[in-house]
């Protein structure tokens, strides 16, 4: 058998001071986090996690906004070239996205499964090469830290309280250590963090 330990799983999320991904106005509030995601930091930290990744593995909320808005972005030679750089390769690699609900892919590249996170990432390790990029879908984030199966955690910490809405690190989660690999802050107060699950 190969081994499974051979691809590394990372996972990529922005979150406010209070651990939260949106805020109490449910998962399209996201209102204390859009002043971030344009500045230089969080570009520069988008361009990072891309890079060794080969495999995009999405929640089906998540697919059809980020197919929706990014391949227009690869098209725009006026777009920032990290912008443009990310969107072909979304655009491009080969796209695994979790739903119930969807019975066939409506975009190129892409295949739906429609099992739990954990058995599709056992699977995808145990194939193929390169990182698996879980790319700001909590809900296929959040059963791989349950699992313990996330390797590698690019977080973009925003300097907001949002006083409600969902947080990622729900209580009851196994216990794991983490080391700080990649740091940035930017002007704003936002911070880009890289952390790698130690082993």
């Amino acid at each position: 058998m190969t081994n499974p330990a051979g691809r590394r799983v990372t996972a990529n999320l922005s979150l406010s001071l209070d651990g939260r991904y949106h805020g109490p106005g449910g998962p399209s509030d996201f209102g204390a986090f859009a002043p971030y995601v344009i500045t230089e930091v969080a570009r520069n930290h988008m361009n990072r996690i891309w890079e060794g990744a080969t495999t995009a593995l999405l929640g089906r909320i998540n697919a059809e906004g980020f197919m929706g808005f990014w391949p227009s972005v690869a098209a725009d030679e006026n777009a920032d070239p990290r912008d443009r750089g990310y969107a072909k390769w979304l655009v491009d690699t080969e796209k695994v996205v979790l739903s119930a609900t969807l019975t066939e892919a409506p975009w190129e590249r892409t295949r739906v499964v429609n099992a739990p996170a954990a058995d599709v990432v056992t699977d995808l390790k145990a194939t193929g090469a390169g990182d698996i990029l879980v790319n700001s879908s909590p809900s296929v984030i959040k059963p791989l830290l349950s699992a313990d199966l996330l390797d590698r955690l690019y977080l973009m910490i925003c300097p907001e309280i949002t006083g409600g809405g969902q947080r990622l690190f729900d209580d009851g989660l196994p216990a794991s250590r983490w080391t700080l690999t990649h740091q940035e802050t930017g002007e704003l107060g936002e911070i880009a963090m890289v952390y790698d699950r130690v082993r």
